[in-house]
């Protein structure tokens, strides 16, 4: 995995240019890594031709998930490289519009992946790349629906109904996935909404 301070030392050897980076430069370079490794969303970036060149921490479990083995987690998946090709092919008719292509992986009903990719270009690079940023869907309708419950006062069976809710599960989803009827299910979700529309009064 190359960080943004090693990218940076590679491109200062590579123009012959002896001189060190700025403290500030550094500093910059160490304070943006921390960010995008805290990011909830995947962040890919690849070459032209599908070398990895960086990987954020979630992008790495993501594309262990979708690889479906942990010592894959440094290998493009087919669906997301087929979507670099197409911006590819789409660049070469567009040239001059900024184009971004999306698509969604779906591992299972509580696991889809929204894959977004666009042009990357950084002169420090010297060539385009692909960015790809890897969202999980369920997880970011989770964090919606969590703040849903604090707002609406929800108990912990509603928190759970809701979460799954947002999520698209049905109402019989709900019922099997939690192990209660359906009525219940219905019961609980009047209540919700009997929450909602006073919270919003």
């Amino acid at each position: 995995m190359i960080t943004i301070t090693k990218t940076f030392t590679t491109t200062a050897v590579q123009t012959q240019q002896p001189q060190e980076t700025p403290y500030y430069d550094v500093q910059a370079a160490s304070f943006l890594q921390e960010v995008i490794e805290s990011l909830q969303d995947g962040i890919l970036i690849l070459t032209k031709t599908g070398e990895l060149v960086h990987a954020n921490t979630s992008a790495h479990h993501i594309l262990a998930q979708l690889n479906q083995d942990r010592e894959r987690s440094g290998v493009v998946p087919n669906a997301i490289w087929n979507l670099c090709r197409s911006l590819l092919e789409n660049k070469n008719f567009f040239p001059e519009e900024s184009i971004v292509l999306s698509n969604e992986i779906a591992l299972d009903k509580a696991t889809v992946f929204r894959v977004r990719v666009r042009w990357l270009n950084v002169d420090k690079l010297h060539h385009s790349c692909f960015l790809v940023t890897l969202e999980n869907r369920y997880e970011s309708l989770k964090n919606i629906a969590l703040t849903e419950i604090q707002k609406y006062d929800l108990t912990p069976r509603e928190a759970e109904i809701w979460c799954l809710y947002r999520a698209k599960f049905s109402y019989k989803e709900i019922a099997n996935q939690l192990y209660i009827t359906v009525n219940t299910v219905k019961k609980h979700m009047k209540n919700i909404h009997a929450k909602r529309h006073n919270s919003e009064q």
